[in-house]
C-alpha cells in the first residue's frame, strides 16, 4: 500500500474518532445541565429549603451557558478547537465534582456556575469540529443531534437512579469522573490542531458581496431568535399542554411519557432529514421545513385531544429537523476561520431565547392560557417561515449568480 492511500485512511480514522468524541460530547452537554433540576427535588430536606429557592442556584448555569458561548467560539478560531473540547470534558468534570462535593450552597452555586462555562464550549467550538471533520454531510450532523437529544432524555432518569442508589452528591460525581476519563482519552486520541488556525480558509465555500453577507446575517438572527423562542415555548410547556387540553385527571407519569413521545419525533425527524438535505436544496427544504412547521402550531392552537398531540408532534419534528438544515448553510456560507464565531452567535441567541420563551409563556397562560400562547407561537413560526422563505430566494439567487459564473466545459 502506498504512502498517499496510508495517509489518506489515516486521516480518515481520525476524523471518525473526531466525530465520535464531538456526537458524545453533545450528549454530555445537555445531560449535565439537566442533573441539578432533578436531584434539587432531594435538596429540599437535605437544606431545608423550598424548592423555588433551590432552583435558582442553576440559574447561574444557564445564564453562563449563554453568555460564555461567544468567547468560547472566538478563542476556539484563534487557538484550538480540539484544545478548547479538551476544556470542555476536564472542566464541565471537574465542575461537577465540585458540585457534588460542596459543603454549603455557596460552593454548589460556583460550581454550578463553572459548569455552565465550560458546558458553553460545546455548540460553538464542537459544531464548528463537526462541519469540519465530517465536510457538512447531512447524515452525520443529523446524527449528532439525535445524540443532543439523547442527553436530555436520559438526564432525570440516570439521575435520579444515581440518587436514591448512592446519594444526591453521586449523581454529580459519578457523571464528572466519567466526563474526565473522557476528556483524557480525547485528548489522547485526536491530534493538536493548533497549526491548522493560520491556514483554515477565510473565505466560504460559496463566496458573497459584503451586501448579500449582511443580509444573511441578518436573517439567520431573526430565524434563530423566532425558532428558538417557539421550540422553548413548545418544549417547556409540553407536559403542562398534555395535562390541560389532552384529557383530564392523567397521572402524572402518562403525562411524562406523552410529552416524551411527543420529543422523541424531533429526534427521528433529524435522521430523516439527514438524507433530504442530499437529495433536494437546502434553501428549498429549509422554508417547506419551517412552512409546515407554521401550519402545525397553528393547528395546534385550535386542536385538543390526539389531533392536538398529532399537531404537536409535527411542530416539534419540524423545528429539530431545522436545526440541521441551519447548521449546514451557515457551513457553506460561511469561512472555516469564522465559523466558530459564527456558531457562538447563532447558539447565543438560541439560548437567550429561551429566557424569553419563559418570561412569554407565564405571562400569555396567565391572561389567555394555552390557546393564547399557542396562537401566539404560531405567529412566531410564522416569522420564521416568512424569515426562511426570504432566505431561500436570496440564496437562490446567489446560486444561480455563481451557476452562471462557472466557465462551460
Amino acid at each position: 500500500m502506498n504512502p498517499t492511500t496510508l495517509a489518506a485512511e489515516a486521516d480518515a480514522a481520525s476524523r471518525r474518532r473526531s466525530i465520535a468524541f464531538l456526537n458524545w460530547a453533545h450528549a454530555v452537554d445537555h445531560f449535565v445541565l439537566l442533573i441539578y433540576p432533578t436531584v434539587v427535588i432531594g435538596l429540599q430536606s437535605v437544606y431545608g429549603r423550598s424548592y423555588s429557592d433551590l432552583i435558582a442556584f442553576s440559574s447561574a448555569a444557564f445564564i453562563a451557558f449563554g453568555v460564555f458561548s461567544l468567547p468560547a467560539g472566538w478563542l476556539a478560531d484563534r487557538w484550538s478547537r480540539r484544545n478548547m473540547m479538551a476544556a470542555f470534558y476536564i472542566g464541565c468534570g471537574a465542575a461537577l465534582i465540585c458540585v457534588g462535593l460542596a459543603p454549603n450552597l455557596i460552593v454548589l452555586a460556583i460550581g454550578m456556575f463553572a459548569l455552565g462555562v465550560f458546558a458553553a464550549i460545546y455548540h460553538p467550538v464542537g459544531m464548528a469540529m463537526l462541519v469540519e471533520a465530517s465536510q457538512a454531510r447531512g447524515r452525520t450532523l443529523a446524527f449528532n443531534g439525535v445524540c443532543g437529544n439523547l442527553g436530555v432524555s436520559l438526564a432525570a432518569g440516570i439521575s435520579a437512579l444515581l440518587a436514591s442508589w448512592l446519594g444526591w452528591r453521586a449523581a454529580f460525581v459519578v457523571p464528572g469522573v466519567l466526563v474526565i476519563v473522557s476528556g483524557i482519552f480525547f485528548i489522547w486520541m485526536t491530534p493538536d490542531d493548533r497549526h491548522h488556525t493560520k491556514t483554515r480558509k477565510s473565505v466560504p465555500a460559496v463566496p458573497l458581496t459584503p451586501r448579500v453577507a449582511l443580509m444573511l446575517f441578518g436573517l439567520f438572527v431573526t430565524i434563530s431568535m423566532t425558532a428558538g423562542t417557539t421550540f422553548n415555548m413548545l418544549t417547556i410547556a409540553l407536559p403542562k399542554i398534555v395535562d390541560e387540553r389532552l384529557t383530564t385527571h392523567m397521572p402524572l407519569l402518562l403525562v411524562g411519557s406523552i410529552a416524551t413521545a411527543v420529543l422523541i419525533c424531533g429526534g427521528i425527524s433529524q435522521l430523516f432529514v439527514g438524507r433530504l438535505v442530499e437529495r433536494f436544496a437546502l434553501h428549498t427544504l429549509f422554508a417547506v421545513i419551517t412552512g409546515i412547521g407554521f401550519f402545525a402550531n397553528l393547528g395546534a392552537a385550535y386542536f385538543e385531544g390526539v389531533p392536538l398531540m398529532l399537531m404537536l408532534a409535527v411542530a416539534v419534528s419540524a423545528i429539530y429537523a431545522q436545526v440541521t438544515i441551519n447548521d449546514m448553510l451557515l457551513a457553506r456560507y460561511t469561512a472555516d476561520a469564522w465559523r466558530g464565531r459564527v456558531y457562538a452567535v447563532r447558539y447565543f441567541l438560541l439560548f437567550i431565547s429561551a429566557a424569553c420563551a419563559i418570561g412569554m409563556l407565564s405571562v400569555l397562560h396567565d391572561r389567555g392560557g394555552f390557546t393564547l400562547v399557542l396562537g401566539i407561537n404560531a405567529l412566531i413560526a410564522l416569522a420564521t417561515f416568512a424569515g426562511t422563505a426570504v432566505l431561500a430566494v436570496l440564496i437562490g439567487q446567489v446560486e444561480s449568480r455563481q451557476a452562471a459564473a462557472q466557465p462551460a466545459e
